[in-house]
């Protein structure tokens, strides 16, 4: 019953896969104060353990495929008539039918002459008959001895070669729950990895435009700033984003606006047609700030027109690689050549439009933003101009939309789930021989 038993729950664990169920806590945002996140690993470490739980999956899974293909030639062996495991069931098989045989011949021997015995006649015959069946006992008891060594010795051979095929299967189920635990741990760095990735709202990662004017007249340029701060807790990398446009321009036509910026290293153009990163900065400590200049020409032939600005920043820390400043638009108006506005003052910052707030999908001067469309005119309401936002204490809100911008943490079926679903099946496949040797096994008990 011991052997039944723990053969079971040997195909059992051979053909379970457990299911595990792993919790990441989400990232923290790049202006979340350092005590709380003084245990969290940097996004580098993140990678790093993602990319290691990979490599041990692998090596799991190779462990698992090799050890498969043992236990199959394990049990192929073991059913081979030639293995001496094998061999020696059949020859004690063999050894306990014949004692069998044997004591039911002797068992008829001692009713033959327990008969001879009734039929005697006279006391010399009787005598003979009776020591006759004296030897017919004493052989029975013989054969009776014999018979119980042989059924021990047959259960002794059968227990030695049930025991080895449960010792291959609990082999092969040590490797499963290994790849069983690689898997849990890989999707687990998977998981925490991709909530990482996933671009962040940062409140505290401000752009605003200093010296943009309301109005400004055709054939003039006007010099402004933009002015980048880092009211985070944490250390960024950031690339601040810039889009000047006349509503209604198409993509790819001259503009009647060229802008350009500075940032102590000569003068760049924008392209006009779209948002774009500009004046990248390696380093920005909280509380540092960084001013980007800008100098904008209207054509001398620019007739009166809506035009708007838009500005935001882009970074990433140590434990971020997307983290987004609010975008901020500024709507301001051309004048035709010769206007008079007198005294103008600075555009304030308004509400966005539900379109404005596009992200460049990588980093970089020049990158194409998320969700445009090259050569469709960019027609955006002209909003009320509000009070200009005072920087407040950091706050974040996580950005899980395609809005956000950045790359998303990707769902569905990893490739390397396939051939884990393949071996499951072999595995399947052993754990049923394995129950159909313990059916055999009961079978000859009975």
């Amino acid at each position: 019953m011991r052997l039944r038993r723990s053969l079971a729950v040997a195909v059992a664990v051979a053909v379970t896969t457990p299911v595990a169920l792993f919790t990441v806590a989400p990232a923290l945002a790049a202006g979340a104060p350092a005590a709380q996140t003084q245990n969290q690993p940097t996004y580098a470490e993140l990678k790093k353990a993602a990319a290691d739980a990979q490599k041990a999956y692998e090596k799991a899974l190779a462990a698992k495929e090799e050890g498969q293909e043992k236990v199959k030639a394990t049990l192929e062996a073991l059913d081979s008539d030639t293995h001496p495991l094998k061999a020696a069931t059949i020859t004690a098989d063999k050894a306990a039918e014949e004692a069998a045989a044997a004591e039911t011949a002797a068992e008829k021997a001692v009713r033959d002459a327990e008969a001879a015995v009734e039929a005697a006649q006279g006391e010399t015959e009787k005598a003979e008959a009776e020591k006759a069946l004296e030897t017919a006992e004493a052989d029975l008891a013989k054969a009776v001895e014999a018979k119980e060594k042989a059924d021990a010795a047959a259960e002794a051979a059968r227990t030695a070669l049930d025991d080895a095929r449960v010792a291959a299967v609990r082999e092969y189920s040590v490797l499963q729950k290994a790849l069983d635990d690689a898997l849990a741990a890989k999707e687990a760095a998977e998981e925490a990895l991709g909530t990482a990735e996933e671009c962040v709202r940062e409140t505290g990662l401000t752009s605003l435009a200093v010296g943009l004017p309301a109005e400004v007249v055709a054939g003039t340029t006007v010099d402004f700033t933009l002015r980048v701060t880092n009211g985070t807790e944490r250390t960024l990398t950031v690339d601040p984003l810039a889009f000047v446009h006349v509503d209604g321009e198409r993509g790819g036509e001259k503009s009647r606006l060229a802008v350009e910026w500075s940032n102590g290293s000569g003068w760049h153009a924008l392209n006009g047609d779209e948002p774009e990163h500009i004046a990248h900065i390696d380093t920005m400590a909280p509380g540092e700030r960084s001013d980007v200049k800008l100098r904008m020409t209207v054509a001398p032939d620019a007739a009166s027109a809506d035009a708007f600005a838009l500005f935001a920043a882009d970074a990433s820390s140590a434990y971020r690689p997307c983290v987004l400043g609010p975008m901020k638009r500024y709507d301001f108006e051309l004048l035709p050549a010769d206007s008079d506005p007198g005294p103008v003052d600075d555009a304030d910052p308004g509400q966005t439009g539900k379109d404005d707030d596009q992200r460049p999908a990588t980093t970089g001067p020049g990158t194409t933003p998320q969700g445009s469309a090259a050569g469709q005119p960019v027609t955006t309401a002209r909003t009320t101009p509000t009070t200009p936002t005072t920087r407040t204490a950091a706050t974040s809100t996580y950005g899980t939309t395609a809005a956000t911008g950045g790359t998303l943490a990707q769902t569905g079926t990893s490739p390397a789930l396939v051939p884990l679903g393949a071996a499951s099946a072999v595995a399947v496949a052993l754990g049923a021989g394995a129950v159909l040797a313990a059916r055999r096994r009961m079978t000859a008990d009975r």
